[in-house]
């Protein structure tokens, strides 16, 4: 029941404006039940002609670990080799917001601006999944092509507020979709499974600097076109 008083659109933009990407967790997994029930409403996503297309493969406990080592393993003898190309380029006000949101982490964390090693080691905490107890990575079926994925990233976008409405943290990582190879191996999937991204999850370390900052929207008035006449 909501709270009295309160409209249902302002429930909704709380809970959108407190979720974050999280970038750093505790070590408290979040229990069975809950995970249960975000992948309940999150199922609830619409999807072209109701298809439905994502498979969600889950790690916990020493499973995340293990995924982990491999993953560093992995890496170290693979290049990068996306089942989606990633974005040829970032331009215009799309290069901004990507270098503004870089650079709000890069200040929360002590990076100086021009330390390559440093902001290369924060990089390569998306392998670590910013040492998150859980994850769940997203497939959908080859045949399905670029609707598929678009379905997916309707269900990450549900499942993260989901996970925010019960208090757990997330954040989606396309990339830990640079090695699908490594990831079809560990949960024994057909080459036919199109990995989109991964979400790692968990409870947030409130105290870590990562998780200090906030990224900003743009206006409504930037990305709505009208036509009336």
């Amino acid at each position: 029941m909501l709270i009295e008083n309160i409209l249902p659109d302002q429930v909704l933009l709380d809970l959108f404006e407190r979720r974050h990407s999280c970038r750093a967790f505790t070590q408290r997994a979040v229990p069975h039940e809950i995970v249960e029930r975000i992948l309940t409403l999150a199922q609830h996503t619409a999807s072209w002609c109701n298809a439905q297309p994502w498979l969600v493969h889950l790690i916990s406990g020493p499973a995340t670990d293990r995924f982990r080592a491999g993953l560093s393993i992995y890496r170290s003898t693979n290049s990068p080799s996306p089942d989606f190309a990633f974005p040829e380029r970032y331009e215009g006000v799309y290069q901004e917001r990507r270098r503004a949101c870089g650079l709000q982490l890069y200040d929360a964390v002590g990076v100086v601006r021009g330390d390559r090693v440093a902001s290369q080691a924060q990089a390569m905490r998306n392998f670590e999944l910013f040492d998150a107890p859980q994850a769940v990575f997203i497939t959908t079926e080859e045949s399905l092509g670029i609707y598929g994925a678009v379905d997916c990233g309707a269900y990450v976008a549900n499942f993260m507020s989901a996970a925010q409405s019960l208090g757990v943290a997330c954040i989606a990582q396309a990339a830990l979709a640079n090695y699908p190879g490594y990831i079809r191996k560990f949960f024994d999937l057909p080459q036919s499974r199109r990995v989109v991204c991964a979400i790692s999850f968990g409870y947030e370390d409130e105290n870590h600097p990562a998780n200090t900052f906030r990224t900003s929207r743009a206006a409504v008035s930037e990305v709505a076109q009208w036509v009336t006449g």
